[in-house]
This record gives C-alpha cells, sequence and structure tokens, in this order.
C-alpha cells in the first residue's frame, strides 16, 4: 500500500497517532512533501481539536468585564440580574428547588461532553522531531518537483520543516504572507495555530492576510478572524466579524452559534436570541440553535420559553437525549411525576437498558416513586448502584434511596443509607442536613447540631441546615443563635414562610426578653 494512501486511510478511520507515525516517517524522506505536511498539520489539529460550542459558560468573570456589564438593565435583558419579579413561578428556580445544579437530586441525567485542552492534554502543543532535516532555498512552488515512490510530491518551503526537537511548526518564523496566498495550507495552518499551539495572535494575522488575498469576499477566513478575536477578548470586533461571515453565510449553524456566544459574553441575550433566529412559533429550524437558545432562556430566568424550544428541538430530533432529559426534570419539579417518568423511559429506550448511565436510572426510581408505582423505586435505584463508578455519584445515589426511605417511612433504612452517602463523599450537604433531622427525631441533639454544622459549612447555597439548626436551638432555648441562624436561611431563601416566621418569634422575644422555649 502507498504510504501517503496508508496515512490517509488512517486519518479517516480518525487513528490520529498511527496517521501521525506514517506522516513522520515520510516527512523524513521528504520534508518540504506539502501533501503529508498538510495531512499531518489536519491530523495533529483533530487530535487536539477543542470544540468551541461545547465550551462551558463562561461564569460571573466572564460577564463582570467593563465593555459587558450595563448600568441598569431593562428587566429580563442582561445575564447578570437573572430572572425578574414579573416571572411566573414555574419560570424562576427557587431556592428549594435546585434541579440543574451539580448536586441537585434528581440530576437531568444529561451531561453536555467536553472536550480537553491545554498543555499535558490531547489539546495541549504536540512536537514531532525528526532525524535529518533538509533544507532549500527554493520558494513554495517554484522548486524542480521530486518524485518518490511513483507519486507527484509538491515541495513546500524551508518553513515547512521541524527543528530537531521543536515543534512541528515554528510559527514565530513563517512567512504568513506567502501561505495566505495558498488557501488550502493557509486554512490548515490556522487551525493547527488555533486549536493546537493555542496561538490566536499569530491566527489573526494569519486571517487578516488571508481576507485580504481573497478580497474580503470568502467567509470562512471572517469566522477565523471572529474567533480569534474572541479568544482574545475583543468582542467588539468579534460581533463584527461574525456578522459579516453570515452575511456570506446565513445557512451556517456553527457561525449562528458563536455570534451568539460573543452576544452573550457582551451580556446582550437578547441580541443572541435573534442571531439564533428562533423567535417565533415555526417548527423549522436547527436542533442545535434550538438548545442555545433554551440554555440561554433557562439562564435568564424564563423556564416556560427554554421548555417550549427544547420541545420544538424534539420536533426536530425525536431522540435528543438533552432536550428529554431536561424536560423530564421540569416536569419533575413541576409537580408532573407522570410525565417525567415517561420522558426518563424514553431515555431508556435511547440509551438501550445495558447502556443506560447511572443518573437516568436514579431519575427514573424517583420518578416512578412520586407517581405512586412505590415498587419499581428500589429496583431502579439498585440498577443505579450497580452502575456507579465513582464516590460522588455513589454519595448522590445512596442519598436518594435515603430520600425515598423517608418518604416510606423507613426512618432506620434512611440513616443507614444517609450514613453511607455521607461516607462516600463527606461534602455531601443534603445527605447531613437529613441526618441531622434523622437525629433530632430520635432526641439526639448533640448529633444533630454537628450534622446541621457540618451542612453549614460544605453547602453555602442551602437554607435548610440553617434554618433546621435555627429551630432545633429555639427548641433548646437559644433565642441568639435561633435568630442568628434563621437570618442567614432568609439570606438564602428570602421566600421561605417559616423562616420569616422564626425571625420574627427570635426577634420579638429578644426584645421582651422572654426567652422561654416553646
Amino acid at each position: 500500500m502507498d504510504p501517503l494512501y496508508a496515512a490517509q486511510r488512517s486519518y479517516r478511520l480518525r487513528d490520529f497517532d498511527t496517521c501521525l507515525s506514517q506522516c513522520t516517517a515520510l516527512l523524513e524522506k521528504s520534508p518540504y512533501d506539502q501533501a503529508v505536511w498538510l495531512l499531518k498539520c489536519r491530523a495533529l489539529t483533530e487530535r487536539g481539536y477543542v470544540d468551541e460550542l461545547e465550551w462551558e459558560d463562561d461564569g460571573v468573570d466572564g460577564l463582570l468585564e467593563d465593555h459587558a456589564v450595563a448600568s441598569a438593565p431593562r428587566p429580563g435583558t442582561s445575564l447578570i440580574h437573572g430572572a425578574t419579579s414579573s416571572s411566573s413561578s414555574s419560570s424562576s428556580t427557587a431556592a428549594a428547588y435546585r434541579p440543574v445544579t451539580a448536586s441537585g437530586r434528581p440530576q437531568t441525567g444529561f451531561a453536555r461532553v467536553g472536550t480537553s485542552a491545554g498543555p499535558g492534554g490531547s489539546g495541549g502543543r504536540v512536537g514531532t522531531s525528526l532525524d535529518t532535516i533538509l533544507r532549500s532555498s527554493g520558494r513554495a512552488g517554484t522548486s524542480r518537483a521530486m518524485t518518490s515512490m511513483g507519486r507527484a510530491v509538491r515541495v513546500g518551503t524551508a518553513s515547512l520543516a521541524s527543528a530537531p526537537g521543536g515543534a512541528f511548526v515554528d510559527s514565530a518564523r513563517l512567512d504568513l504572507r506567502k501561505y495566505a496566498e495558498k488557501p488550502a495550507l493557509a486554512k490548515a495552518l490556522a487551525m493547527y495555530l488555533l486549536h493546537v499551539e493555542h496561538n490566536p495572535k499569530r491566527a489573526l494575522e494569519l486571517a487578516a492576510l488571508a481576507t485580504e488575498a481573497a478580497s474580503f469576499s470568502d467567509w470562512w477566513w471572517k469566522a477565523v478572524l471572529g474567533f480569534s478575536y474572541y479568544s482574545l477578548g475583543m468582542m467588539g470586533d468579534a460581533e463584527r466579524q461574525f456578522v459579516s461571515a453570515l452575511r456570506g453565510a446565513p445557512w451556517n449553524v456553527g457561525l449562528k452559534l458563536h455570534a451568539g456566544r460573543v452576544s452573550i459574553r457582551m451580556d446582550q441575550p437578547s441580541a443572541a436570541l435573534k442571531v439564533y433566529g428562533v423567535v417565533g412559533d415555526g417548527e423549522g429550524g436547527d436542533v442545535s440553535l434550538f438548545l442555545a437558545a433554551a440554555r440561554l432562556q433557562e439562564s435568564m430566568g424564563d423556564g416556560e420559553s427554554a421548555a417550549a424550544l427544547r420541545r420544538r428541538a424534539l420536533i426536530c430530533d425525536a431522540s435528543c437525549v438533552e432536550a428529554t432529559a431536561c424536560l423530564a426534570a421540569s416536569a419533575f419539579y413541576g409537580d408532573q411525576p407522570e410525565v417525567a417518568l415517561r420522558l426518563y423511559r424514553r431515555l431508556l429506550l435511547t440509551y438501550g437498558t445495558t447502556a443506560s448511565p447511572p443518573e437516568l436510572w436514579v431519575n427514573l426510581a424517583l420518578a416512578t416513586f412520586y407517581a405512586g408505582q412505590y415498587d419499581l423505586a428500589m429496583p431502579c435505584l439498585d440498577r443505579a448502584l450497580t452502575g456507579a463508578d465513582g464516590d460522588l455519584l455513589l454519595g448522590d445515589i445512596w442519598y436518594n434511596v435515603g430520600s425515598v426511605a423517608i418518604a416510606a417511612g423507613d426512618f432506620q433504612l434512611a440513616q443507614q443509607a444517609l450514613t453511607v452517602a455521607t461516607a462516600a463523599d463527606p461534602n455531601h450537604a443534603e445527605a447531613r442536613t437529613n441526618l441531622g433531622v434523622l437525629e433530632a427525631r430520635k432526641g439526639n441533639v448533640g448529633a444533630a447540631r454537628t450534622h446541621y454544622a457540618a451542612a453549614q459549612k460544605v453547602g453555602a447555597w442551602m437554607y435548610e441546615p440553617w434554618y433546621n439548626g435555627a429551630l432545633l436551638a429555639w427548641r433548646c432555648g437559644d433565642v441568639a443563635g435561633a435568630f442568628s441562624q434563621a437570618s442567614k436561611s432568609l439570606q438564602l431563601f428570602p421566600a421561605h414562610a417559616d423562616s420569616k416566621e422564626l425571625v420574627k418569634l427570635t426577634k420579638q422575644a429578644l426584645l421582651t426578653g422572654n426567652v422561654e422555649a416553646l
């Protein structure tokens, strides 16, 4: 088999390591072979490729920039302020319901798959050493073609060759203007600079020269310019480039997603939704755009619009796992366990019984329990425990076993399950809170306080351990402690009626001097 064809076959089979070794062997014989160089460059790029569209959200740090935060945004137009008071009760997530947090129970059972990047991983810089380097002074395309194994070889310049023991491409000494005139090599090099070397500055220079060489008519190079500007934090320039690229390729879904991410980074969610083009009740569109818009609506606190977009995504792709899982979680927390059960069973059919993740079995168990099918809950949890492969996941599963046992009235099983959950995950705040409740029911005040204190330390987002601790302190006669903890509970969950009542009682007791316990 021809060695180049063998390398191309390995590339098509996505066996990038084999492809790279075959290309390296060919480049040792002919360091300036453009075809082999191009194939190796693409193989390195694919092996270290990071899908920017699957990156996690930038978070508050990405939004708190001088160009991003509006001084007085209108209600519902900023990601900084989230949901507004005008949102319906089902659209805003209260502190008592945490369906999409890392430790929220039940979970959606769906995790967006990311890609590795950075030094040391598949996205790190990959170097290839050559034993012998042949140099020539000929320019690209002007040297006389050599022949190798009967194949005509297009010869490149010395800049194509790697230094012994160095990186595959030394971008610092490349003449980018010459590469910009060769679109095939330039595009491969641009992706290499972005995804392997992580050098958006050089990629920006190459894209600018290539755009000029293409008479500003190639939308692909405008997209590279936009992503380079985005990587450098120049959001305004990135937005202009993506908008210009979309004029040349209005059908490109990836460009729309990139442009939407720029608008989100600039705290302009309404502009992002307009770019996605999902406004309206039409059934046409792309699944990726619907899902991106749904995540954005959910981050703004509009759960109803997010659910509607996910239903439209299911119309386009009935097997969309993310849309089904998120709709099931929304139905569960919306007091519709029967609907959630149907959706989770649909996911079970999608994955297959043997390949279903443990989270799905947990969610299925909770949905069956709250739908009244009590005999199916424990077998589902048993299947989840069988497939669990980490302490954190085991802690979550045993916590759910304890929750089901508490709802069924088996407090002994509940305490055992919650104890195992805290052993698997010592920072499991919800399990420690429920253990404190069980200990308080048995009259073990000291143990209950210990569990509440531990839950307050590791679960700073939870109001339950603070309220439970305040209630226990009030009943034990510690009015000052009860007032302090109840006030903290109200800070975390201002709408909690019991915390308001307890604050009122403790404040009145402190003012009147009547500290008699209930």
